[in-house]
């Protein structure tokens, strides 16, 4: 491992990955961390915790803000294990200097977030430090839900499972990329930034049999599938043809040579449930708007056991690695 921290530790990629088993799993090493699960279970399996930070750059971008990104991605981490979100803190590290017309534009956004997701913030912090010290505003936000269905896990995935993903994929990172380097689009390409409570429950009372469950953010549905292979021993074989992606993403992959399967995403989850559950899954999904063009995309074998295999619509076959490198730093 690298003797000093490089961005690409914080992208959800590989380099991310070596850094949290190699120093934060060795030392916090217990059978609950270990699950690697978007929020932990707890307490006799009735609830879920979850935390992050954020420090996306720019704060506002089209689409959401760092306030709304702080609220969805706890909420959803907590939703991708089955549970509602109810209570949530709120820890803010800010820049001297800021603007408080600003840090009250962030706020509201926040509280209209929290009131969609029908939860409240019951406690946090906050710290003032001086200019230069961070970069205008750090956000924490911790949350507990209650959960609504027992048994969501990426370590249980076999072959009875099909995979889905919720949306067109990589709108997240596109959006934040071109917001940062000032780039002109004539579309109107905006973050898919949006809570994931209502689908997921929507799902439950529909009674599909979900398995697995991700929020493709940090390392997008490259990241997610990775790490559900190595997680449940399994092949993630993946239709390339079926993966969908916007004009507008795929035109700034295309120009600037990313892959949209490796940009973060905020609003668009992976999927594994029953094959017998697809189509009322799909049913399910179809019925949001945010998730209208949800669809199929893989399929589980034991050919390459660990490993995520790209089939093309020509035959041929590669593998999806896990993004390395720095990819889009600050993206969430």
């Amino acid at each position: 491992m690298q003797k000093n921290i490089t961005l690409s530790m914080g992208n959800g990629g590989e380099e991310n990955n070596e850094l949290i088993s190699k120093i934060f799993y060795k030392a916090f090493k217990n059978e609950i961390l270990e699950k690697s699960e978007d929020a932990a279970v707890i307490h006799n399996g009735e609830l879920a915790f979850s935390t992050d930070s954020f420090t996306v750059s720019p704060l506002f971008f089209p689409g959401a803000d760092i306030g709304k990104l702080a609220i969805c991605g706890t909420c959803n981490d907590l939703a991708m294990m089955g549970a509602k979100p109810k209570y949530l803190t709120c820890s803010v590290i800010i820049e001297e200097g800021f603007a408080t017309r600003e840090l009250e534009k962030i706020v509201r956004s926040m509280k209209k977030e929290l009131e969609n997701n029908d939860a409240i913030v019951v406690s946090g912090d906050t710290k003032v430090v001086p200019r230069g010290s961070v970069d205008k505003i750090f956000i924490n936000t911790t949350g507990i839900g209650e959960i609504q269905k027992e048994g969501i896990s990426s370590n249980k995935i076999t072959q009875d499972d099909v995979i889905l993903v919720s949306r067109d994929v990589g709108r997240h990172g596109a959006t934040i990329f071109a917001a940062r380097e000032g780039i002109e689009l004539s579309s109107d390409l905006r973050s898919d930034c949006a809570s994931l409570t209502h689908q997921v429950q929507a799902l439950i009372d529909a009674g599909v049999q979900i398995t697995a469950l991700r929020d493709a953010t940090r390392g997008g549905v490259s990241a997610v599938l990775n790490e559900w292979a190595k997680q449940s021993n399994i092949c993630i074989e993946v239709q390339e043809d079926s993966i969908p992606v916007s004009q507008e993403v795929y035109g700034i992959c295309e120009m600037l040579g990313f892959e949209a399967l490796s940009l973060a995403n905020e609003g668009t989850f992976v999927l594994a449930i029953k094959k017998d559950s697809l189509q009322k899954a799909l049913d399910v999904l179809h019925s949001f708007e945010n998730s209208a063009n949800a669809v199929e995309i893989a399929k589980v074998s034991d050919a390459y056991v660990g490993k995520v295999v790209l089939l093309s619509s020509y035959g041929t076959k590669r593998f999806l690695d896990t993004p390395t490198g720095e990819l889009l730093p600050r993206i969430c």
